[in-house]
């Protein structure tokens, strides 16, 4: 005898978010009711979608590393076929973007950027910033204020800095990624669960709700970096929430641009379709290099011996695959009307020591000369005084044109071999496993306390370098390989480089070295791969410690 199944009532409420950080001073002009309304519209409509694509992804790595390679798509070849669609490119304020400058947007580094002379500002909430609940917030506030010509500071040491510039550079603000989390809003939703908010609907809703009108009226325009794509699903994504977005403040479809970051494997063999499924909103793309080398090594890292990469500091922008990737990204861009955007060499200058300055200077220079010569419309740096180095590479090539997306490559051809040729012929170097310990702990150590870029050793180091850095040293313990010199690269050899690290440092009273070696060992020594260091990192020790 059959029986009706029995119905299971469902309780659902408002969805709602909650706010569990603390309340710091002017954190309720960010955190108002009407951008919190917004939040919640955003994680109501867009968080099951967000949660299906982060599913997407662990799927794709699971196929990876079990011998599927990434491929062009078949069922969406029908768009790069078509010849005829173009992306929205460029905005006002965008036209012209041949040097841009990266940071966090602390206080002092938002009025360095802004007095730069740099054609745009990368205003990073993601790999630069460490994801505190204070330096969240307060970003945001120091951007409103930014925008709004309000902001000064004056420094513990009573240093006062102020806007001074004529013009300052296009702001861009960047994000987190679509994996991450903010732990100080827990958004529960109609079926009556709660969990964290998406540090990216976070980021971009209280940037976007509090700013996009003042932009326009500024003659420029709400514009966003978006990093760590890995599908054209995610782009399509993003593209729903910047065009529920404006309909939601009144502006015009369109109004939002997005420069999309190419740093991710799986990204690079879908640009075209990360145009398209952007194309309304969309002002070109960006050749990330760390994190796409980063990428590399997550994906590959239990292939064999063949995709193991040597020193950090060998893989450069000239070995096969990187070039390969970077010119298939600049005649995908401009094929379609959008601008190509170089990366940032790790490179700076050190006002103290002309020597480094100068090598810095050279390094940087051939670095901009060839990204200039192969199509890029712009580049990044990461210091001040790299601009005018950047700038005299690209302005060589430019002139007085804005860009060269005029500029189409028939030259080139990129198979998806050639995007997995990744053997450079070099070995690993007991230097270069030192140096990925040390700078991995270091950087790891300043992020715990706050600080997202740091400058080690004078190079840039951001959460993509160290990323690279750890990912490197579990590979080569499970690949089971030697360094050049003949030592074996076991758990209990990188113990003892982190036991010299921590004796050669120089330890101060608050410092956060011991539970810097403890996430390290936690990612670089175990016998499974986080996916990315921060995770358990903001978890255990930057969310709790509101």
């Amino acid at each position: 005898m059959r029986t009706r199944p029995r119905s299971i009532a469902v309780q659902t409420s408002e969805p709602a978010i909650e706010i569990a950080g603390r309340l710091g001073p002017r954190y309720d002009e960010i955190l108002t009711p009407d951008a919190l309304a917004f939040l919640i519209e955003l994680h109501h409509r867009f968080g099951g979608r967000r949660h299906d694509r982060l599913a997407d992804r662990l799927r794709r790595r699971y196929e990876i590393g079990n011998g599927r390679d990434p491929h062009f798509r078949s069922d969406t070849a029908y768009i790069r076929e078509d010849a005829s669609w173009q992306v929205a490119g460029a905005g006002p304020g965008l036209e012209d973007r041949r040097v841009e400058i990266t940071g966090p947007t602390d206080p002092k580094m938002t009025i360095n950027a802004l007095n730069s002379g740099a054609k745009v500002w990368l205003a990073d909430q993601e790999d630069a910033t460490s994801p505190t609940w204070q330096n969240v917030i307060e970003g945001q506030l120091n951007l409103r204020d930014a925008i709004r010509g309000e902001l000064s500071f004056t420094s513990p040491e009573g240093k006062r800095y102020e806007v001074t510039a004529e013009q300052t550079p296009t702001i861009v603000m960047r994000p987190r990624g679509w994996h991450l989390v903010e732990k100080h809003l827990q958004f529960t939703d109609r079926a009556g669960r709660t969990m964290p908010a998406s540090g990216s609907l976070v980021d971009f809703g209280l940037y976007f709700f509090h700013n996009a009108a003042q932009l326009i009226a500024n003659g420029h325009g709400p514009y966003f970096y978006l990093p760590k794509l890995e599908s054209s699903e995610e782009a399509k994504l993003w593209d729903d929430v910047f065009t529920f977005s404006e309909r939601y403040i009144g502006i015009a479809h369109g109004t939002i641009r997005a420069t999309v970051l190419i740093e991710t494997l799986p990204a690079a063999f879908e640009m075209e379709e990360i145009l398209y499924e952007l194309r309304d909103h969309c002002a070109g793309l960006n050749a990330g290099r760390w994190d796409y080398i980063f990428s590399i090594i997550k994906n590959y890292r239990g292939r064999g011996a063949r995709f193991v990469l040597p020193d950090r500091s060998e893989v450069t922008m000239t070995v096969p695959f990187m070039r390969s990737y970077t010119e298939l990204l600049v005649q995908t861009c401009h094929k379609r009307g959008a601008f190509a955007i170089g990366g940032m060499s790790a490179f700076i200058p050190n006002r103290r020591d002309p020597e480094v300055t100068e090598r810095a200077f050279e390094k940087v220079a051939a670095d901009k000369k060839r990204e200039a010569g192969d199509g890029f419309d712009g580049t990044w740096v990461a210091h001040p005084d790299l601009i005018p180095i950047a700038q005299a590479e690209f302005d060589a090539v430019l002139g007085d044109r804005p860009n060269q997306v005029d500029r189409q490559r028939p030259d080139v051809s990129v198979t998806p071999a050639d995007l997995l040729d990744v053997r450079i012929g070099l070995p690993v170097t007991a230097a270069g496993v030192r140096g990925n310990v040390s700078v991995a702990i270091r950087y790891i150590e300043a992020w715990l306390r706050g600080q997202g870029a740091v400058a080690i050793d004078n190079l840039m180091e951001d959460a993509a370098t160290a990323e690279i850095s750890r990912s490197q040293v579990w590979q080569w313990i499970h690949q089971d390989l030697s360094t050049a010199e003949g030592d074996r690269i076991t758990r209990d050899y990188i113990e003892g480089l982190i036991t010299e690290m921590l004796g050669d440092v120089q330890r101060q009273s608050g410092d956060r070295f011991d539970d810097a070696a403890e996430v390290f060992r936690d990612v670089a020594l175990g016998v499974d791969f986080p996916a990315f260091l921060t995770l358990s990192a903001y978890s255990r020790f930057l969310a709790e410690a509101q």
